[in-house]
């Protein structure tokens, strides 16, 4: 039997290249098996004041380790009578392994598929996933069993970082960011059955030529939200549940120079700006806490708003506001950290004021709808809106400039509106001074027509 092929190189697609349940189990056994080994074999190093193995070097102490087992047991089912495993299954073995001791067991192979956008888990075995352009497609189980997937969730937890995050019967969820940036969130106790569900951001680094090229807005929009970044305006990307808008979010701030400094505030890490130093080396990510075992030490979004701006940023992005944050980043966008932006979740561009008023009435503050609304006023300059086309398609659909506040109305000009498709066309005209502004950052309309003219405008010049 030969020593098991890298499954980086074997094909990984289609029904037959799914890893069974005796397989999966065989890889259960055999990481039992391995894992004290390397335990052991990190003892010894260490009582003999050896440094350390690397990852890289762990790894491959593990494949060789396995490739003596998978040797030994070969030959035990030669002297039973038993067929061996074929060179497929050992591989697929083998990546179980692997995945399991370094990675995440069976999963890692859903998350490495660049089609999938998301993964849905009710109960371990009932596993779908949703491709880009929208099929849906029920797949074959990852783990054998529900009591294997929480162990894997708790694995998980354990390995996402300096952060406490746990699952169990106090803490009933989890929520996090997995080390590819996808984002986690598992709940277990409060349903039948241990449920999964996985985003991934299949655009991790995604600038507003990658997003054209994409077919979310056309050139003309393209220039304008550069220019409005650049112009340093207060944006906020609003959206309906995974129409794009974190991804709309970092296509925005590619627009920002790297000289800038960056406050990021998250309920979980999501945004991973800090990862690429060389778009933004400035960057400092703040994440929500939750609270330990005694219920103690909870930190929410709203005081690392507060805690964000005392470090000294030129500009602050909340990766999402949902509640009682609402305040503080308004204030935040009005107080001189101009060029902020955030994201929230809205039906309609006109649907974002409604949102941000019922939050902040919520909010320790409990603010009026027409104290929010002068607050949202002065602090936000545009809305744009991302949903999907009538071809299926994440696009941008509105985007509204922000006017003033009337008692219990925001004020708002919407600049682009939703087509026939419902992909944004041009409509009603910038305002003089916002015109202005962006003319300083390079902006132009096109030399043929006006504001709002058939041929579009914003283009560059």
């Amino acid at each position: 039997m030969s020593t098991p092929r890298d499954p980086a190189h074997l094909p990984w697609i289609g029904h037959e290249q799914t890893p069974g349940r005796d397989e999966q189990a065989y890889a259960a056994a055999l990481r039992e098996r391995i894992g004290p080994r390397m335990t052991a074999y990190a003892q010894q190093l260490e009582d003999a004041g050896l440094p350390a193995q690397t990852v890289a070097e762990r790894e491959a102490t593990v494949r060789s380790l396995l490739a003596s087992e998978l040797a030994a047991d070969t030959a035990t089912s030669l002297q039973a009578g038993r067929a061996p495993l074929d060179e497929l299954a050992e591989a697929r073995v083998t990546r179980l392994v692997v995945d399991g001791l370094f990675g995440l067991g069976g999963l890692q192979r859903l998350l490495e598929n660049p089609e999938i956008e998301n993964i849905h888990v009710n109960g371990y075995d009932r596993v779908f996933v949703r491709y880009a352009g929208g099929r849906k497609e029920r797949v074959e189980p990852f783990v054998s069993s529900d009591e294997e997937l929480v162990e894997l969730l708790r694995t998980v937890a354990a390995r996402s970082g300096a952060e406490e995050r746990r699952i169990d019967r106090t803490q009933p969820s989890l929520n996090l960011q997995l080390p590819d940036g996808s984002r986690l969130f598992a709940v277990m106790f409060l349903t039948p059955r241990v449920s999964v569900s996985i985003r991934r951001h299949r655009f991790p680094r995604v600038t507003l030529d990658v997003l054209e090229n994409l077919g979310v807005f056309d050139r003309d929009l393209r220039y304008l939200l550069g220019a409005l970044v650049r112009a340093r305006m207060n944006i906020l990307v609003a959206g309906g549940t995974d129409t794009g808008k974190t991804t709309l979010l970092r296509g925005l701030v590619s627009e920002i120079a790297p000289e800038e400094r960056l406050i990021t505030i998250e309920d979980t890490f999501e945004l991973g700006l800090e990862r690429d130093e060389q778009a933004h080396p400035d960057v400092v990510a703040l994440q929500a806490r939750e609270a330990n075992l005694e219920g103690v030490g909870a930190i929410d979004q709203a005081e690392l708003v507060r805690k964000g701006l005392r470090m000294a940023p030129d500009r602050v992005i909340v990766g999402e506001i949902r509640g009682s944050e609402v305040v503080p980043a308004c204030n935040a966008m009005s107080q001189g950290n101009d060029g902020s932006l955030s994201t929230i979740h809205a039906s309609t561009s006109a649907g974002v004021f409604a949102k941000l008023a019922a939050y902040a009435a919520q909010s320790p503050e409990r603010l009026s709808m027409e104290a929010t609304n002068l607050l949202v006023a002065a602090a936000v300059d545009f809305v744009v809106h991302v949903t999907w086309s009538t071809d299926k398609q994440r696009v941008v659909d509105s985007v509204r400039e922000i006017v003033g506040a009337d008692g219990p109305q925001v004020v708002s000009n919407e600049i682009y509106r939703p087509g026939p498709d419902l992909r944004a066309v041009p409509a009603t005209p910038l305002r003089a001074e916002t015109a202005e502004r962006l003319f300083r950052v390079g902006w132009q309309p096109p030399t043929v027509g006006a504001f709002g003219a058939a041929g579009g405008w914003g283009g560059a010049r």
